[in-house]
């Protein structure tokens, strides 16, 4: 039986699907399929979606021991799936709430900037695009969310200089909404996550569709150029 690295539960009508892989919730192959077949299970007609980690760490990102292996058949079918979370998550027809557990770096970054509100609980965290500074790019699927919630005043020093900040500070940057303490965090997140699933459907999903439509179709047209380019349309 595969190890479980995601779980989903259910609180009334508010869905949890929580990280944890015990080590750096990284974003594997295996992480990202569990994921995305927890996601298919969420209503997207009612209710509210909380994503969130282990204490400590929200994710680590990509999981480097698979980028290490120099597999490229291996890396990117994991790098397509991450692609492929942050469309279905920024495109969610119902709220998601970012419940940021620890530090949240690369992937994970791009994870919470994909929810549509963003608690971090207050601690010694980080949050990081650390992406120029491990000798990679971001690529457009990636850019498009980020230009659409870094601040404009950080975008240069968050997105090009891969800057590190706290999770007090990644409020100016545009990464998180709210930090809170660690004995309230959880509170707080389902009462956000209760406040905001009780907004009627489809006339959320609809909204959301009307504003992000621009950038729904930037992102899966870089995916599908992704796909050309690796093979894996074929």
């Amino acid at each position: 039986m595969a190890e479980k690295l995601a779980t989903l539960s259910q609180e009334n009508d508010i869905s949890i699907i929580k990280l944890d892989d015990g080590k750096a919730n990284a974003f594997s192959f295996e992480m990202l399929s569990q994921v995305n077949a927890l996601l298919a299970q969420v209503p997207k007609d009612s209710g509210a979606l909380v994503i969130t980690g282990r204490d400590g760490l929200f994710s680590g990102g990509f999981d480097l021991k698979t980028l290490a292996t120099g597999d490229m058949e291996k890396i990117t079918m994991m790098v397509q799936l991450g692609y492929r979370l942050l469309l279905e998550l920024y495109s969610f027809d119902r709220p998601i709430i970012a419940a940021v557990s620890g530090h949240a770096i690369a992937l994970g970054l791009f994870v919470t900037c994909s929810a549509d509100y963003r608690i971090a609980i207050d601690g010694q965290y980080v949050c990081q695009a650390n992406e120029v500074r491990n000798n990679m790019d971001i690529p457009p699927q990636i850019m498009e969310i980020l230009k659409a919630r870094v601040n404009k005043n950080y975008f240069y020093p968050a997105v090009f200089h891969a800057d590190t900040y706290s999770v007090q500070d990644s409020i100016a940057v545009g990464y998180i909404d709210e930090v809170v303490s660690a004995e309230k965090f959880m509170d707080r997140v389902m009462e956000k996550a209760n406040e905001l699933a009780s907004l009627p459907h489809p006339f959320y999903a609809n909204t959301k569709k009307s504003a992000q439509e621009d950038v729904r179709e930037k992102i899966a047209a870089a995916i599908k150029k992704y796909e050309q380019l690796t093979g894996l349309n074929n």
